[in-house]
Parts: C-alpha cells; sequence; structure tokens
C-alpha cells in the first residue's frame, strides 16, 4: 500500500514539473517573442513592469514566510534572492560579506533564458530585470540606502549573472540603485554556510508545488501586464502566438509526463483534461462523436488579478492550439466567449 502511495505521488510530482516547464517556456518565449516583433526597447519595458510588478507583490511577503524579515536589508534581499530561487529550481548562490554586503550569483545555465533563448536576449532586456525587481528592494523595505551593484551579465558573455547588494551610508537617487562594476568578482560559494529552508515547514509536497506555481505566477503576472502595456489586440497577438508556438514544440514532453499520447480530437481532450488537473483546474468534458466540450469551470492562475482584461485568455488559445498541432494534424479547439473571459469557459475540440 505504501509503494502504491509513494508512486502515485512520485506521479502527481512528474505532472506539476511538466506544468512548470511549459509555463517556463511560455514565459522565455513572450519575451522573445516581444524581442522579434517589437523590439528590444518594448521588450526591456516589458521586463521591467513584469519583475517591478512581481517585486511589489511577492518581496515582502516572501520574507515573512521564508522567515528572513528581520535580517539587515542586504542580506535579507540576498537570502531572499537565494532561497525563492531554489524552491523555483532556479541555480542561485549566496555569498555573505558583512551585514551590510551579501553577494548573489546566477551561474550557468540561467533558468529564465533556458538552452538556446539566451542566444536571442539584448543586454538591455537583462539590466531591465535587475532594475524592476534588484533596485527596488531598498525602497520596499523602506531604506533608501540599499543599493544593487551587478559585477556581471550572462547574456553579456561573461560567466553568470552576479553582484551584491550594498547598504550605503546615505540615501541612494533612483539611477543610483543600480549600478555595474564589471572589474568586481564574486567570492567563491560555499554551501555548506549557506542559508537553508525549515525542513518542517517546506515539505516536499509543498516545494514540489511551490515548484510549479513559481513558473506559473511569472505568466499570470505577464499577460495583464501585457495587455495595459500594448494594448488588448496587439498583446492577444502576442500572447496568443506565443502560446501556439511553444505548445507545439512542447506537447511531446508534457504529455509523457501525464502519461498521454498523439492521436486525434478523442486523445486531445484527455490530454487537456488531464492538463487542467495539473494546474488544479475544475473542468467537466464531454464526447461524442468526432467532438469533445470541456468546460472548465476556473482558471486559479488569473482568480484574482485585478486588471484581467479578456485579452489575457489568449495565453490559453495559443498553448491549446499549440499543443492540438503536437498531438495530432487537424485537431481545431475553440475557445466560446465567455462574459468578461473569466471562467467558465467552453472549449470545443474537434
Amino acid at each position: 500500500m505504501a509503494a502504491a502511495v509513494d508512486a502515485a505521488q512520485e506521479a502527481q510530482y512528474k505532472r506539476w514539473r511538466a506544468v512548470a516547464d511549459l509555463y517556463h517556456a511560455y514565459f522565455t518565449g513572450l519575451i522573445l517573442t516581444v524581442v522579434t516583433r517589437r523590439g528590444t526597447a518594448d521588450a526591456a519595458e516589458f521586463v521591467f513592469r513584469v519583475f517591478r510588478r512581481q517585486q511589489q507583490e511577492r518581496f515582502l511577503p516572501g520574507l515573512r514566510k521564508l522567515g528572513i524579515d528581520h535580517l539587515p536589508p542586504a542580506v535579507a534581499a540576498a537570502q531572499y534572492h537565494y532561497l525563492s530561487n531554489w524552491i523555483g529550481g532556479v541555480h542561485v548562490e549566496y555569498m555573505y560579506e558583512s551585514d551590510t554586503k551579501a553577494w548573489i550569483r546566477y551561474p550557468p545555465p540561467r533558468w529564465i533564458w533556458k538552452g538556446t533563448a539566451i542566444c536571442g536576449v539584448p543586454g538591455e532586456v537583462s539590466r531591465a530585470m535587475l532594475r524592476g525587481w534588484h533596485a527596488n528592494n531598498g525602497a520596499a523595505l523602506g531604506d533608501l540606502r540599499l543599493g544593487f551593484v551587478c559585477t556581471k551579465q550572462s547574456v553579456d558573455g561573461q560567466d553568470g549573472l552576479e553582484g551584491y547588494y550594498h547598504q550605503y551610508d546615505h540615501p541612494l537617487e533612483l539611477d543610483q540603485r543600480l549600478v555595474f562594476a564589471r572589474h568586481l568578482e564574486a567570492p567563491p560559494f560555499d554551501a555548506k554556510t549557506a542559508p537553508a529552508l525549515p525542513v518542517a515547514s517546506w515539505p516536499r509536497p509543498r516545494l514540489e508545488k511551490a515548484y510549479r506555481n513559481y513558473a506559473m505566477e511569472y505568466v499570470r503576472t505577464a499577460a495583464p501586464v501585457m495587455v495595459q502595456l500594448f494594448g488588448p489586440e496587439d498583446a492577444g497577438y502576442l500572447l496568443r502566438l506565443t502560446g501556439k508556438l511553444i505548445g507545439m514544440q512542447y506537447f511531446d514532453e508534457v504529455a509523457a509526463a501525464l502519461a498521454m499520447s498523439r492521436g486525434g480530437v478523442s486523445e486531445f481532450a484527455a490530454f487537456l483534461n488531464a492538463l487542467f488537473a495539473a494546474q488544479d483546474d475544475l473542468a467537466e468534458m464531454k464526447q461524442s462523436e468526432g467532438t469533445s466540450e470541456l468546460r472548465q469551470q476556473s482558471w486559479r492562475l488569473m482568480d484574482d488579478v485585478a486588471d484581467y482584461h479578456p485579452a489575457c485568455a489568449r495565453v490559453l488559445e495559443g498553448l491549446f492550439e499549440g499543443l492540438a498541432a503536437g498531438c495530432g494534424r487537424h485537431i481545431a479547439v475553440h475557445l466560446r466567449p465567455a462574459a468578461g473571459g473569466r471562467p467558465p469557459l467552453l472549449w470545443t475540440i474537434g
């Protein structure tokens, strides 16, 4: 009995990780889509707004959840990046130097720019991420003496992204909160002296679900940001196009984790139903000859997004169209418009 329970749990973890990989790829793809379709300046502005929004929503609550909100500002900021990224499966190193100076380093391979994607990311886009999040931690903590000094960027051909939080002896102006010092290098990382999560409050089931949610959160943030920045029509096009491209590339990987296979309408409907479950969304499926209908009762990813716009649903439309193309040829996916673009969403597969 215990072995059966363990196997079922491992299968669940595998499904959650497949969802994480899909949304991770979607987020990276979305940035590349903006780079190639709208240019570097728009991509940098988009990335800045995504990471600033994430920082404003997640940083302070995250410090409390991780139990590090009592630490000096530079140390708390650096440990936050180390621990929160570790939960999300991102390689990060942390090196304490003093209560006013603490390093972080993202060694290769970079999580956000997975695989060959890093070749398409301009330096301005990576800098926008630092401006959006790292440079604002001092302001969020109410200590304008805290800034971030970047010493390397992997997209510039250096061996990782690294830098240190520094608490100065005077308040910093806006343009002083992120500076570059390429002549410096981070000290060596020692895993034995690095902080660790309290095991009792972070058991494996919680960690596995957090790993999935980490990747999904970026899409939750990016979709409404894109709509507000570029407008519903342009944003909807980019969201849908990215979803289709990523879905086509990732069907086989996700299907294997969900214990599904290629095929026709019925196979894809079953796949989609399993994907909803892996996302913690409720759905009802009805099948008739040559057609399947799925009534998606919830979309937990966008449940509490205050500035949600119906164009955000283009994320799902594009992903499902792409996944359907990966499953088999000529599988049509149609979303019946819903009031305000909110669930229940009715999907017809035929």
